[in-house]
Order: structure tokens, then sequence, then C-alpha cells
């Protein structure tokens, strides 16, 4: 009997792979496994191409947030230099008092400067005047002629050196001032 049921097996066996049965069945099955394979080829790419997206994506995110946060920046530097305006006014203001003060003191001080040099000048030509008559006596009538020009020419010699040294003292009393605005 096993072998009547073997028999028939393997007949029947003949009978499929004669009429195509079995090879359709071949193919389909191989089909089956190539499109398994497929499958599973796509899922392997996507499982790859996962972390990229994730640190893509992270990566996008990070981007907006220092966006938002350079414009937040902004934002508070804007705030900032607007709360200043009326402190940098101010400042601006007091430094300009201070300037106009330093120079109506270098005015005042160039005023006096010059009404001691007229004093000094005069004293000299009260001098030399003496000295004109002294020597008028001693018969030196041209020494004395050339000492009133000395006097003066001195007189005017330490005017512009006393100009110059309150010049240069003023130019660095205001030069910080200037270089703080």
């Amino acid at each position: 009997m096993d072998k009547l049921i073997e028999f028939g097996r393997k007949a029947l066996f003949y009978v499929r792979v004669l009429s195509g049965y079995e090879e359709r069945r071949i193919r389909y099955f191989r089909l089956q496994l190539e499109k398994h394979l497929q499958q599973a080829q796509a899922k392997k790419v996507a499982i790859s191409k996962v972390p990229e997206q994730i640190i893509l994506s992270e990566v996008r995110r990070m981007v907006e947030e220092m966006q938002n946060l350079n414009k937040q920046l902004e934002k508070t530097e804007a705030d900032i230099e607007e709360y200043f305006k009326p402190i940098d006014k101010e400042a601006e203001y007091i430094v300009k008092m201070q300037l106009d003060g330093e120079e109506k003191t270098m005015k005042q001080m160039m005023k006096a400067m010059q009404e001691q040099a007229l004093l000094e000048k005069a004293e000299a030509e009260r001098v030399a005047s003496s000295h004109k008559i002294d020597e008028s006596q001693t018969s030196h009538h041209q020494a004395s002629t050339s000492n009133p020009k000395e006097a003066e020419i001195i007189t005017k010699m330490q005017l512009e050196v006393e100009e110059k040294t309150m010049k240069e003292m003023m130019k660095s009393r205001l030069q910080p001032a200037l270089d703080d605005k």
C-alpha cells in the first residue's frame, strides 16, 4: 500500500510538472521571495536614513532656535539703545557744558595773561625809559634806544610761549572728553 501511495505521489508530481503547475508555483514562490527581499532592502535603507533624518531635523530645529535667539538679541539691543538715548543726550549735554566752561576759563586765562603781558611791557618800557634817562645822562644814547625794542620782543616771545602752553594745556584737558564722546 505504501508503494501505491508513493507511486501516486510521483505520478501526481509528474502531471504537475508536465502541466507547468509546478513551474508556476516555483516562479510565484521566487517572486514572493524577491518581493520580500526588496521590502527588506527598502526597510534597511529607510532605517539607515532615519538617523540622518533625525540629525537633519535636529539641525533644522537648532537653526530655528538660533534665528529666534538672534531676533531676540537684536530686539534687546534696540531696546537698550532706545533706553540709553536720553542718557547719551544728557552726557553729551554735560560734556558740551564742560567744554564751554573750560573754553570760557581758557579765554579768561588768556585775557589775564595778555593783561599781565601788557603790564610787564609797560614796566619794561618804564624801566627802559628810566635807563634811557640814566644813559642819556651818561651819554650812551645808542644803547638806550635798543633796550625798549628788546623788551618788546622779549614780551612778545613770552606771550607766544604762554599762549602755546595754554593751548596745549587746554587740548590735553579736552582730549579725554572728546575721546569719551
